[in-house]
């Protein structure tokens, strides 16, 4: 049981939403603190149990269907574990919210209470906002961006246009994973009954859109200045990785999946990227 809620939280995924906590959090504290190592270790594990996890439990009927399910892109829970999975994932996440609440002010409760609320509402009834085109996007983005705000918050980070820039690049960025991430699942979505944003735009069409959101994502990042507007490169290889899928049709659409696992690597690849460029610019003297 515990070998498949370690694979249902996503182990290869546990990075991207631990490390813009700590990278925002570090930016601002300028310390290493209990609060970045309690927040830190929250959203490397307890808050991908959660989030992973409730998504399992609640897609199990349209996974079953889903041939890439099972592995590193998504476990497939028997039903017997679904109940134990939901109980875990609030067992594991409770006593680090309580503390990072007493570490926090009203205002990183909000950022953190926002927070969690996408992470059950993408998947659990009654919101269900996976089902809900372009809001299942927005919502997914969140997962990711809300800890890299929550860090930025729960340090004391001044809101500034060069703050809201990063945040609002690195949205647009995730809502285009998730448009991207969601061709692939057009067939087994459709058969299953789920709407998603790929299943009523279409494989072409939210291709293109994704490749579209990546750019706007690159193009807003140079809003923050130089050296920072360096990270508008960045996007560069999601729009190689996307590219080839430009005219991909419906019934094609699970040929996306090739894209998409090397969206997976190029997570790692990019992160090394910025961090050596976050250690040029604040390393600097």
């Amino acid at each position: 049981m515990l070998s498949d809620m370690l694979r249902s939280s996503r182990p290869v995924s546990w990075i991207n939403t631990a490390y813009p906590f700590a990278v925002a959090y570090v930016l601002v504290a300028e310390d290493i603190d209990a609060a970045l190592i309690i927040g830190t270790l929250f959203f490397l594990i307890p808050y991908n149990l959660a989030m992973y996890g409730i998504n399992d439990v609640f897609d199990y009927a349209s996974d079953v269907a889903n041939p890439r399910k099972g592995g590193a892109e998504g476990a497939l829970l028997a039903p017997s574990l679904h109940r134990p999975v939901l109980l875990a994932s609030a067992a594991v996440c409770l006593p680090f919210v309580a503390v990072l609440i007493l570490l926090g002010t009203w205002q990183s409760w909000i950022v953190l209470g926002l927070s969690l609320f996408a992470v059950v509402a993408y998947s659990a009834p009654p919101m269900r906002f996976k089902e809900v085109p372009v809001l299942d996007s927005l919502t997914s983005s969140v997962h990711f961006v809300s800890p890299a705000a929550y860090g930025l918050v729960l340090a004391g980070a001044s809101a500034s246009a060069a703050v809201f820039g990063v945040l609002g690049a690195f949205l647009l960025w995730g809502m285009a994973s998730h448009a991207f991430g969601a061709v692939q699942d057009i067939g087994p979505d459709r058969e299953a009954g789920i709407s998603s944003i790929a299943t009523v735009l279409g494989a072409k069409r939210t291709v293109r859109l994704a490749v579209g959101l990546w750019s706007a994502a690159g193009l807003l990042v140079t809003s923050v200045g130089w050296p920072g507007a360096l990270a508008a490169v960045l996007a560069l290889p999601y729009l190689a990785a996307a590219g080839p899928y430009w005219n991909l049709t419906d019934d094609q659409a699970e040929r996306a999946n090739g894209g998409w696992k090397h969206f997976l690597w190029i997570n790692y690849a990019v992160g090394a990227a910025l961090t050596m460029l976050l250690i040029v610019i604040f390393g600097s003297p």
